[in-house]
């Protein structure tokens, strides 16, 4: 029997579109009830943008800030939210130089998307408060049953 060939890969899921695209406008529909208006990005696994909504309104700023919290949160599957405590953890040069760092997002706002246990993507919200922010990330995760039991 001859062996089999060496394997040099690994198959990673990502997000889908129908999917990203709902997770946008569970989103927007919880800011609109919040009177907040606010960017939502999705991005898959790699940081790939996957899915943009801006509501009319939003700061133009925040545009970004949405992309680099999804990005972020893709990055190291830690919402981020949880830095400033994640960072207690490490030197002081990490804490430092992470937040140097270009896309890093270290307050509320980004949240990983986990199915099945597998990273397929992240949420942004920018533009509200961070505690509005995440809570907008959390209505687009628990609309798609992904949220916390």
């Amino acid at each position: 029997m001859a062996p089999s060939p060496a394997r040099h890969s690994v198959e990673a899921r990502l997000i889908d579109w129908p999917a990203a695209h709902a997770m946008t406008q569970a989103a927007a529909l919880h800011a609109q009830q919040l009177g907040v208006r606010v960017n939502i990005a999705v991005v898959d696994c790699a940081g790939n943008l996957a899915a943009f909504l801006r509501m009319p309104g939003a700061p133009l700023h925040s545009i970004d800030i949405a992309i680099d919290k999804a990005y972020t949160a893709a990055s190291f599957g830690l919402a981020t939210s949880g830095w400033s405590t994640a960072l207690r953890t490490h030197s002081e040069a990490v804490r430092q130089g992470l937040v140097l760092r270009a896309r890093f997002v270290a307050f509320g706002g980004g949240l990983p998307i986990v199915e099945g246990g597998q990273r397929v993507g992240a949420i942004g919200v920018s533009g509200g408060s961070e505690s509005e922010d995440e809570d907008c990330a959390r209505a687009a995760l628990n609309a798609l049953g992904l949220g916390p039991p």
